[in-house]
């Protein structure tokens, strides 16, 4: 069965001048990350180091973990299908709306999937009855903070509730921490993932050093079984010589990623109060993206004038009316402002 737009960045069915759709670092590839990609074109002739030793090494030396702590995958879309494959999970619990990745992996297992749906009412937030869903028959817990497409973020104290939980029934926890960077890591779990062995922490390079065609993401995890159990279901050379070179400047660049984090901020609070001005419900988020409704067909007439933006009408959890924006730079989001009130609703312009 064709998944007609589980994804945002189809620019490849569209006729795009601007994509919103996809929620990459507005500042681009830092320039030490493309000269890596380049010089790495020298070295196609050669097979990429099978154990990734070099990437492992800085990324330990950033993170502050043991390597034997780090698996290294294709893409945090790879990671997700392999932890379901190594820990062949029963049943599964999805909090919704979220990203469609973890559905699709965890019916790889062919077990049971709960899920657990947060209310627009409540800004798309957890109330106490989640923790009804989370029982001892419950293999493992899918969750991401910031969540993808609402930008919510739980704040440490509500994760460690979380995690202490699961950890009390059992309950494997895998932690999509992809958007982490753009917002506040103190809500990171990174410093207390050798308290939770039933932790797996999952990151990508793809969002916040712009590089989603390199494919590279990683997980943290201190259990000393987990790693190389799920470690076991990826393919060999699974890291091309461009994902590696790539990932060793990557983790060099703190000083840009600290610069993100006050663009990000900067930009979002513009959009947020332009797409208020224009007449979207906002909903609050922390991330580099932004979930809104209209009750306007706003992705049809912004597809006309060539600007992508995701439509979340097939989000679990959410229907017509609802789309994700991304937050770009102030060029790219005053056009966008621009052309939502240029937008024309019955003869007039909204």
């Amino acid at each position: 069965m064709e998944m007609k737009g589980i994804h945002g960045g189809d620019i490849y069915r569209n006729d795009v001048k601007a994509d919103f759709s996809v929620n990459v670092n507005p500042l681009g590839i830092p320039e030490a990350v493309e000269a890596a990609l380049y010089e790495a074109v020298e070295h196609c002739s050669q097979y990429p180091d099978i154990s990734a030793e070099k990437l492992k090494k800085a990324l330990s030396g950033m993170l502050n973990v043991p390597r034997e702590n780090l698996l290294f995958g294709n893409g945090a879309s790879e990671l997700f299908m392999a932890i379901i494959h190594g820990i062949r999970p029963r049943k599964t619990v999805i909090p919704i709306p979220s990203f469609y990745g973890y559905e699709y992996a965890a019916r790889a297992a062919d077990g049971e999937i709960i899920y657990y749906e947060t209310k627009e009412e409540n800004d798309f937030c957890f109330q106490e009855d989640f923790f009804s869903v989370l029982t001892e028959d419950v293999d493992l817990l899918f969750l991401a903070n910031p969540n993808n497409p609402t930008g919510n973020l739980m704040s440490r104290k509500e994760l460690i509730k979380v995690l202490d939980h699961c950890r009390d029934k059992g309950i494997y926890v895998v932690l999509d921490e992809c958007f982490i960077e753009f917002c506040d890591r103190e809500c990171s779990m990174l410093q207390e993932i050798n308290k939770y062995t039933n932790l797996i922490l999952v990151r990508a390079f793809t969002k916040i050093f712009a590089i989603p065609g390199v494919r590279l993401g990683y997980l943290v995890c201190s259990n000393p079984l987990l790693p190389d159990e799920i470690g076991r279901q990826l393919p060999e050379w699974n890291l091309s010589g461009f994902a590696q070179a790539a990932g060793y400047e990557c983790a060099m660049q703190a000083t840009f990623v600290e610069k993100t984090v006050a663009y990000i901020e900067k930009e979002r609070e513009f959009l947020e109060a332009g797409l208020k001005k224009a007449g979207c419900q906002v909903f609050p988020g922390k991330a580099n993206f932004l979930l809104i409704y209209s009750k306007q067909p706003l992705y049809d007439k912004l597809l006309e004038k060539g600007i992508l933006i995701r439509d979340c009408e097939n989000f679990r959890g959410l229907s017509k009316g609802f789309y994700r924006i991304a937050v770009k730079c102030r060029k790219e989001n005053e056009a966008l402002l621009r052309a939502i009130g240029e937008i024309k609703w019955n003869g007039k312009v909204k």
